[in-house]
This record gives structure tokens, C-alpha cells and sequence, in this order.
């Protein structure tokens, strides 16, 4: 295969991973969060409020929506936002109204907010993975930093709980609330799609013997170990600070064998979201 036709087949695969992200992303819409007016934020979250009031398709609406937001961003934003977005905002929309003649799999609306939030935060994890948008909130927030210097995180912010608050005025508070708590999951699913769900373990490890500790690490745990330079502020010292990635397994013996060299080492452990490279995930 030359240069060319990967760089075209990435592409190909690009676009494929963006239509498997919209369709489940619509799946959680039509299942989900539109038969249950929850309105979790987002311009999908004002499509579902005018769709309960004036009986609007939600795909059509969101398409409607996203024209002045996806000419603005052509304005402010140029080109660079790119074809994805256009693809992936086109294909969301379509499929929400495609398959709209789906029959909801649930009457409770806890049940809903939960697999609305998770399924549509897995599918548009998928579309964000693969380089690519839906327009709707994530566009707003770019313009929000560009025209009014707003960061991108409070322009989300602004704008989910702006509609999350209409759909309260609109429905009634308790299914606010629900949409609150879809917005969260699907939050949260967007990040594990994107960035892995936590599987490792990061160690920083200061002692004083950090060879005996990285000698036991290679024999015992067959992992490897990165020596920082460091120095303590307090007392002037210059220390070698140990690195070291372990799977949740490894957690317990890694801080036994620690224990066991050195009972005044400092261990800091923190949750890894990906880890790409020898020993772990490979590179794609």
C-alpha cells in the first residue's frame, strides 16, 4: 500500500468511524431522551424542547439549528473546522429522523436519562475520536472563545444549562433533572471513549534508595521505571523521583515492594486514562 492510499484509506476509515458515532449517538436520541423530553443540553436538547411544542422532527431541527451556527464558524473559523463537521452534523441529523419510528424500550425516565446520556455520550465520543463534530454545542463554545473571549468549558457551560433551564420552564423541573443527569453521563462517556476508561495506575515514587526499588520493579512487577530529577524545596536535597505504570492489579505489590525497601518513601498513585507503548495498549 503506498503513502497515498493509506493516507486515503485513514481517511475513508475517519469518516466510517464518524457515521458509526451518529448513529448511535441518534440511537440514543429516538430510544431515549426525546420520547422522554429529556432535554440534556446541547442544540439536540433544544430540538427535543421545540419537537414536544410544536411538533417539529428533531433530526430536521437540529439541522435547522446548526446552519447559522456552521456559517458562523465558516465566518470565524474558516475552513479548518472542516468536512467532518459538516458530515458528522448531516448524518445526525438523518439518522434522529430516520429512525424515529423506533418504539422507546423503557416508560421510566431514570431508566432513559441514564442509557439516553450513556448511548449518545458513546457515539459521539466514537465521532470525536475519528477527528471529526456535530456542530450544536461544541461549535457554539469555539465562537463563544473567539467573538466573546469566553473559554471553551464555560461556553458549554453557558449554553447547557441555559437550555437544561428552558426545558425546566418548559416540561417541569423534575425532568431538568434528568436531563442534568444525562448531560453528565454523556460527559463522561464521551471521555472514555476518547481517552480510555482509567485501566492504569501512575506511580511517583521519592526515596532514598530509588535503585534498590527499581532493581525489585523490573524483577518482581516486569515493569520498567523512568528516574526524574528532582529537588526538595524544603530542604535543598536533589532527589531521583521513580515514574512507573502499572495495571490496577500491580497497584497492592508495587506499594508492598516500596514498603518493604523504604518505609519513609513518599508514594503518590493516580488513575491513568490511556497508556500507549510496550507493556500496554499498542500504537494504532
Amino acid at each position: 500500500m503506498t503513502k497515498k492510499d493509506w493516507v486515503l484509506f485513514k481517511e475513508l476509515q475517519a469518516y466510517v468511524g464518524i457515521l458509526l458515532g451518529s448513529l448511535i449517538a441518534a440511537l440514543g436520541l429516538v430510544l431515549f431522551l426525546v420520547p422522554h423530553r429529556i432535554a440534556a443540553g446541547g442544540v439536540s436538547g433544544l430540538a427535543v424542547i421545540i419537537h414536544h411544542l410544536f411538533g417539529f422532527p428533531v433530526g430536521l431541527t437540529m439541522l435547522a439549528l446548526n446552519i447559522p451556527l456552521f456559517l458562523a464558524g465558516l465566518k470565524v473559523l474558516g475552513l479548518n473546522f472542516g468536512l467532518k463537521t459538516l458530515f458528522g452534523t448531516l448524518t445526525l441529523s438523518a439518522l434522529t429522523d430516520v429512525l424515529a419510528w423506533i418504539k422507546p424500550p423503557t416508560a421510566d425516565a431514570l431508566l432513559a436519562a441514564i442509557y439516553g446520556g450513556i448511548t449518545t455520550g458513546v457515539g459521539l465520543g466514537l465521532v470525536f475520536r475519528f477527528g471529526g463534530s456535530t456542530g450544536g454545542t461544541d461549535l457554539a463554545a469555539l465562537l463563544f472563545r473567539r467573538l466573546l473571549h469566553i473559554s471553551p468549558g464555560i461556553g458549554l457551560l453557558i449554553v447547557d444549562a441555559t437550555v437544561i433551564t428552558l426545558a425546566g420552564l418548559t416540561f417541569n423541573f423534575e425532568l431538568a433533572l434528568y436531563a442534568l443527569l444525562a448531560l453528565f453521563l454523556t460527559s463522561r462517556a464521551i471521555d472514555v471513549v476518547q481517552e480510555g476508561s482509567g485501566y492504569a495506575k501512575a506511580a511517583l515514587i521519592i526515596s532514598d534508595k530509588p535503585e534498590e526499588i527499581t532493581s525489585r520493579i523490573f524483577s518482581e512487577l516486569n515493569r520498567g521505571a523512568t528516574g526524574l530529577q528532582g529537588r526538595g524545596l524544603y530542604t535543598g536535597r536533589q532527589r531521583e523521583v521513580l515514574l512507573c505504570v502499572v495495571n490496577r492489579s500491580e497497584v497492592s505489590r508495587l506499594k508492598q515492594v516500596v514498603a518493604e525497601v523504604d518505609k519513609n518513601a513518599f508514594v503518590i498513585v493516580a488513575n491513568i486514562h490511556e497508556v500507549l507503548g510496550e507493556g500496554f495498549r499498542e500504537w494504532r
